[in-house]
């Protein structure tokens, strides 16, 4: 697999369509920290790291989030923008604007992974993994 983060959006995307509760993925470091953003932004309801036997990472676990009236997903649009064939960079005064500020970008930079709002806030750039809205 050569971007194992596009498998981790699709595998969410593909849930979330078949309105699945929870979805189990390969887990890594930075698949780790994408999945406590997404929950400290609201976006998943849940999640569990999990020691597999036999694999060296695990399994992530996640619990998904719907309105419990409308059955409407928390996340409507989640959007791989970097890419190993085209990674994309940005500084303090280029950060996207996810709809218009109602939405995230998930940014990779030398202080974890993190937010474009708190890239904006402690004024540092990186990589634009993803958008969430």
């Amino acid at each position: 697999m050569t971007d194992p983060i596009s498998d981790y959006l699709t595998r969410l995307r593909n849930a979330i369509k078949a309105k699945h509760k929870i979805v189990e993925i390969p887990s890594s470091r930075l698949k780790k920290e994408i999945t406590k953003v997404l929950f400290d932004k609201g976006y998943i309801l849940n999640y569990k790291f999990e020691e597999g036997e036999g694999q060296l990472q695990g399994n992530i676990k996640i619990a998904l989030k719907y309105h419990p009236v409308t059955k409407i997903p928390a996340i409507k649009t989640i959007k791989r923008i970097s890419r190993p064939g085209l990674r994309k960079y940005t500084g303090i005064d280029t950060m996207p604007r996810v709809l218009n500020g109602l939405g995230i970008a998930i940014l990779s930079t030398s202080h974890g992974v993190i937010t474009d709002k708190e890239a904006k806030a402690k004024n540092i750039g990186g990589e634009v993994l993803c958008y969430v809205y």
